[in-house]
């Protein structure tokens, strides 16, 4: 019988590439998203199941779990920032917004399945981050916090699974060229795209392959951060540019 994977965020970008990947790999793929007509896409395309989820809302992520019984592999992918001000401008909204998506949509998801993860005899949760979990750059304080508060959530779930039969992961990308900026930057398309410039970004792709890699060691190999970057990204903020 085939292992039910989940993925939230699941409607484009790394969330839709990831349920590929995990469909190729023989998993029954459930996709949640806001945008349900695009999630519907993905997951027609890969033989699995599509089904409304904001992560921000806790009824939700409650309905979406009663509709998913068994899950062996859960990949919190939803997130994303918004906006890239100092601190001195920051935007109440969009803060609270990277953290309720970014941490507690992570929190919200993962208590509802813990459950059948355990229950699967070999669960696996893989929490998309980012190099903004590892270090800071100048604009980006409300989403770095949230990172870093995700990659502290990730850490500290292992703690409290050592001994279950539940591996927990993250991967954190660096830049990777999907609709990340064009969120972030409130639809400006032409700003997005000067985010990758002259370089060569990951594709969302190359990260759901590493997620995938994650989640398909054997049961007792836990890969604890998996963080990948363009070759021409050194960090965050220093990029090589042709």
């Amino acid at each position: 019988m085939a292992r039910t994977a989940v993925v939230t965020g699941a409607s484009s970008g790394i969330g839709a590439a990831t349920a590929r990947k995990l469909a190729a790999e023989g998993f029954d793929v459930v996709v949640g998203a806001r945008r349900l007509d695009r999630v519907q896409d993905v997951a027609r395309k890969i033989g699995g199941r599509a089904l409304p989820l904001d992560v921000t809302d806790t009824a939700s992520v409650e309905a979406f779990a009663a509709q998913v019984p068994e899950c062996s592999v859960l990949v919190n992918n939803a997130g994303g920032a918004l906006g890239l001000t100092p601190l001195a401008e920051a935007d109440d909204e969009q803060w609270r917004w990277m953290y309720d998506a970014n941490v507690l949509g992570t929190m919200r998801v993962t208590r509802a399945f813990l459950p059948a993860l355990v229950a699967s005899g070999d669960g696996g949760v893989v929490n998309v981050g980012s190099i903004a979990g590892l270090e800071v750059y100048d604009g980006g304080s409300g989403y770095t916090a949230a990172k870093h508060a995700l990659r502290a959530v990730t850490e500290t779930l292992r703690l409290e699974l050592v001994g279950q039969p539940v591996r927990v992961c993250e991967v954190a990308p660096g830049a990777a060229e999907t609709e990340f900026s064009i969120v972030r930057f409130g639809g400006d398309t032409a700003r997005a795209a000067k985010v990758y410039e002259g370089m060569t970004p990951l594709s969302a792709d190359d990260v759901a392959e590493c997620i995938t890699f994650a989640v398909t060691r054997p049961p007792h190999v836990n890969i604890d951060l998996l963080v990948v970057k363009p070759r021409d990204q050194a960090t965050a903020m220093r990029v090589s540019r042709k």
